[in-house]
């Protein structure tokens, strides 16, 4: 453990990087004796490397019962200082790989991605992209908009919504958005959905969300706008998150913005992801690859720090394995609207392969899900008693 913990002062770190380094190794030092007994025998000769070594080393190898109570707070940010630094190293390859670099790494760690997934989420956002913020029923427009709820039937949305920047803790702009809709369908309508974006489309855009917020005495954040942004045009808006800003603004060299650095967002981010050699030269030969080029200003996202839990902690994972209660009278269900149930109901009575018997019960199923039963529950259901 004491030739890898000194090893990166042999290696040609960048002064980021030897300041990220130093941090590592001062809460490192506070469990010292801990982290000594763990075998090492994996000694990489990169940073990046390195960061994977000592993050396995500390949390999948250290003897956690011999951890005082008062170390646990230092292990837990040495731990969140790795991750960060392992973001910060992967996203700064993107400074300067090519295309081909890129669609390796992101196929190489799919799994830890749970990348099918997030994937199906962009391709339901692309089947509703022309619907208005105000059409939209209740869970497509949380689909659209990046927060979890219960209402969001697995069977319907099989994808965790929050992938791609989570809105959840932005309160003021979800109530914005459920009382008045038609105030960021105004700003949304001025990023054309094919096409050339401009700096001045973008410009009307914040012009129009930021009077939205300001005229009902609220203050706008950049946040969320950048999710609204990436869900209109994924192949030009990279999305943003406070938990995450810290290492895309270290690994394109920036000081970091503000959350209502607006102008900022659009020179440092936009333009500088854009700049990149890979987004210039993105194309696909692959089916996998054609997804990610319609995608490319989300890729970004693909190169913060994932491992197995990543995928494990997807919110549509929790829900599909969420235990069933032993009786239906303690089972607490979310009702949903009528429209919200017809438009789910038919949708899933489309398939091709729907019995005609199954689709003349259609009336049925939709009240069963008004009353909150998922919709592939109801038609299973439905099956079972018809045959």
């Amino acid at each position: 453990m004491k030739k890898l913990l000194i090893s990166p002062s042999q290696m040609a770190l960048s002064e980021q990087e030897g300041h990220i380094y130093q941090n590592i190794l001062k809460q490192a030092s506070e469990i010292s004796l801990n982290l000594m007994a763990v075998k090492i025998e994996n000694h990489p000769e990169d940073f990046l490397g390195w960061c994977y070594e000592l993050l396995s080393a500390s949390r999948d190898r250290i003897n956690h019962d011999l951890l005082e109570t008062k170390q646990l707070p230092v292990l837990k940010k040495l731990h969140d200082l790795l991750i960060s630094a392992i973001s910060f190293l992967q996203l700064k390859t993107l400074r300067v790989a090519p295309w081909p670099v890129v669609s390796v790494f992101v196929e190489q760690h799919k799994d830890a991605l749970a990348l099918d997934e997030q994937l199906r989420l962009t391709q339901y956002i692309a089947s509703i992209r022309e619907q208005s913020l105000k059409e939209m029923i209740p869970e497509d427009l949380l689909t659209f908009t990046g927060k979890h709820t219960s209402a969001l039937d697995p069977s319907s949305y099989n994808f965790d919504v929050e992938w791609f920047s989570s809105t959840k803790s932005a309160k003021a702009f979800h109530q914005m958005l459920a009382d008045l809709p038609a105030l960021f369908d105004e700003a949304l309508a001025h990023i054309p959905l094919e096409g050339e974006v401009t700096e001045a489309n973008y410009q009307d855009f914040v012009l129009k969300y930021v009077h939205a917020f300001t005229d009902n005495n609220e203050k706008p954040t950049l946040a969320p706008a950048t999710r609204l942004l990436a869900m209109r045009r994924p192949d030009v808006f990279t999305p943003i998150n406070n938990s995450r800003l810290d290492s895309l603004c270290s690994a394109l060299a920036i000081t970091k913005l503000s959350n209502r650095d607006f102008a900022r967002y659009w020179q440092d981010i936009v333009q500088a992801v854009h700049a990149m050699s890979w987004f210039k030269m993105a194309n696909g030969d692959s089916e996998q690859d054609q997804q990610l080029v319609a995608i490319k200003a989300l890729i970004p996202c693909f190169f913060y720090y994932a491992d197995t839990t990543t995928a494990e902690n997807s919110n549509y994972i929790k829900l599909l394995n969420k235990p069933k209660r032993a009786t239906s009278t303690t089972t607490k269900k979310v009702r949903r609207g009528k429209e919200s149930a017809e438009i789910l109901v038919d949708r899933a009575l489309a398939a091709e392969d729907m019995p005609e018997h199954i689709r003349a019960k259609r009336d049925s199923i939709i009240s069963e899900v008004q009353k909150g039963r998922g919709v592939a529950e109801t038609i299973s259901l439905m099956r079972t008693i018809f045959g």
